[in-house]
């Protein structure tokens, strides 16, 4: 009987002296709590963001291709020049002249405001909607005359050589780039409208002989960058009050067959 057990208790010895390593590499790990609180939110760092999904490649890539364009045919290069535009334009319209590029070229700002009294919220209050227009037009302003005075690139029909690039066609995409920020949270259509009246202002110029194609191709690309430009520099300190907020219109008649609008501001 002593020597059954006696074997026994060898068995189980070896047993657990087998089994000892395999215990002794299972031990517990400790939690790591060094670096807990990087990622809570479990977003990938700004460091691993690709390039092209960055705001400033997205707010420049394609003014960067309108003013690139312009400059590629500035000059009468390119693979269908300026002069080849040209004729094809005067073509369509051989005697057609107007004023009306002169007074479109504000349409887009009237409609920011028509639509603001309208009472649609705007992506900026009132304030801030003002100083990014003042911003954009500085930038515009400044970055046409400064191409303007330094490529001496006569007009088509010769009364100047400050054609490149179109500050008409600079004005009225700077501000149908703003009447598109404002509003395409309520209606792409905003922007549609107001992008479509800027195009026919390039059209007209070309049409009244005023510019040459690289020149409105340029004014767009510099219109639309210098907006972009201005809410990427713009940081909103005056609350988010929209500049629609609080006004009313509406129709009124003054007698004597006289119709009109009524504006109500109610201030806070």
């Amino acid at each position: 009987m002593r020597t059954f057990l006696l074997t026994r208790y060898a068995a189980l010895l070896l047993v657990f002296s087998g089994m000892s390593p395999a215990l002794a590499q299972v031990k517990p790990v400790p939690a790591d709590t060094t670096h807990k609180f990087e990622n809570p939110a479990g977003v990938s760092p700004p460091g691993n963001a690709k390039w092209y999904k960055s705001k400033l490649f997205r707010a420049t890539v394609i003014p960067a291709a309108l003013i690139g364009y312009g400059a590629y045919t500035f000059n009468g290069g390119g693979f269908y020049t300026n002069q080849e535009a040209n004729r094809d334009i005067h073509k369509l319209f051989p005697t057609y002249r107007t004023k009306l590029d002169n007074i479109l070229i504000l349409v887009p700002y009237l409609e920011l405001g028509a639509v603001a009294l309208a009472g649609v919220e705007s992506h900026s209050d009132r304030i801030n909607t003002l100083l990014i227009i003042a911003k954009g037009e500085a930038i515009m302003l400044a970055t046409t005359y400064a191409l303007k005075y330094s490529t001496h690139e006569t007009r088509p029909d010769g009364s100047d050589n400050l054609s490149f690039p179109s500050g008409h066609t600079a004005q009225a995409f700077l501000a149908a780039s703003i009447v598109h920020t404002e509003f395409r949270d309520k209606s792409q259509w905003y922007g549609i409208g107001a992008y479509t009246i800027a195009t026919s202002v390039a059209a007209l110029r070309m049409i009244n002989t005023k510019h040459w194609q690289s020149d409105v191709v340029a004014g767009a690309g510099i219109g639309i960058l210098s907006s972009h430009l201005a809410y990427l520099s713009h940081r909103n300190r005056w609350g988010r009050k929209s500049i629609g907020r609080d006004v009313g219109v509406a129709p009124a008649y003054f007698g004597n067959g006289t119709p009109g609008v009524t504006i109500s501001w109610r201030a806070r």
